[in-house]
């Protein structure tokens, strides 16, 4: 394994993204230390690192806790002496945000502030924001997202996000903090709650239920292996520049009944299941990024192809149907 010798708090570590991380990060360093500080939402689940609890178990330390608790931050980060913050922590389905906004103005808005004044306090050496494409907002058929793109939110949900990118861009205009913010498409792979579209189609075709669809199914976004997303990160951290952006994106454009379609397929399911329902307010039709500047600067690039990826992934859910039968909607 390589030598990286850090001490490392990952916030919303139970989480989809911040478990893959995790794992990644223990699994390729031996010298780096974790200190993952999760409140337990729905989204955040324990069984998604019971590996690395067992595993790592001199390297990792899971705290349950909320980032808006400026007083548990502040001595984890001091007895731990950590080094970097990555902040995946975050409400982040849409279709909640538009019921009810008010627990995303919480956690990604005052709690990005509150980590961002701490890390200012105690001389951390490193904040890397994990924000989302959704920022930008919707874009034409032409055209990709790219850093300098204005950001341009069209749900409660991307509006808390970009509100929280704009406040760690000021806290580096302002104070000189080293923040980095990293955006990136959608992602897919092990340990994503069944709420997204990708777990969501599997574990109902795997069922035999319903496959819900927006709209006429046309929507289209960038995937990403979560993987993928993890060593953009692992990089950012290793060698990105303060107060920088960057996009991270895997160019694999596809439309929501396309996804669909693919997963009925894949279980030998008849596209008999798919059920087109209401589309949801302000849905943006299309995402796409250019990550070209991370792949430029800091050589990284996507290793996963898309449908070896997604069949991976439907793989995955088959052999862990415990796993996602506990939590499904």
């Amino acid at each position: 394994m390589a030598e990286r010798k850090m001490n490392l708090l990952v916030t919303g570590g139970c989480g989809f993204i911040g478990s893959n991380f995790i794992r990644y990060e223990l699994e390729k360093y031996s010298s780096i230390n974790i200190v993952n500080l999760d409140k337990l939402t729905y989204a955040g689940n324990l069984e998604n690192l019971l590996d690395v609890q067992k595993n790592y178990e001199k390297r990792y330390t899971f705290i349950k806790g909320d980032i808006l608790d400026a007083e548990l931050v502040r001595q984890i980060i001091v007895e731990n002496r950590i080094d970097i913050i990555t902040n995946f922590a975050a409400e982040s389905h849409v279709d909640r945000s538009i019921i009810d906004s008010s627990e995303f103005m919480k956690t990604n808005i005052l709690g990005v502030q509150t980590l961002l004044e701490i890390t200012k306090q105690a001389g951390v050496k490193r904040f890397i924001q994990i924000s989302t494409d959704e920022v930008y907002g919707d874009i034409p058929d032409e055209g990709y997202f790219r850093e300098e793109t204005s950001i341009a939110p069209n749900s409660p949900y991307a509006a808390s996000k970009a509100s929280a990118d704009m406040l760690v861009g000021a806290y580096y205009h302002t104070y000189q903090l080293p923040v980095i913010i990293t955006r990136c498409s959608n992602n897919y792979g092990p340990y994503q709650f069944p709420e997204k579209l990708i777990p969501l189609m599997i574990a109902n075709a795997l069922q035999s239920k319903t496959l819900p669809i927006y709209g006429d199914g046309t929507n289209v976004r960038d995937w990403i292996h979560v993987i993928d997303h993890a060593r953009a990160i692992d990089l950012v951290v290793q060698k990105g520049e303060m107060g920088e952006i960057y996009n991270i994106g895997a160019n694999n454009e596809r439309t929501n009944i396309d996804i669909a379609k693919f997963v009925l397929k894949r279980l030998g399911k008849t596209e008999a299941l798919i059920k087109f329902v209401k589309d949801r307010p302000g849905h943006d039709r299309r995402y796409a990024i250019n990550a070209d500047k991370i792949k430029s600067q800091l050589g990284w690039k996507p290793v996963y192809d898309f449908e070896d990826g997604l069949k991976q992934t439907i793989s995955w859910y088959i052999k862990n149907e415990n796993w996602w039968k506990k939590i499904v909607i």
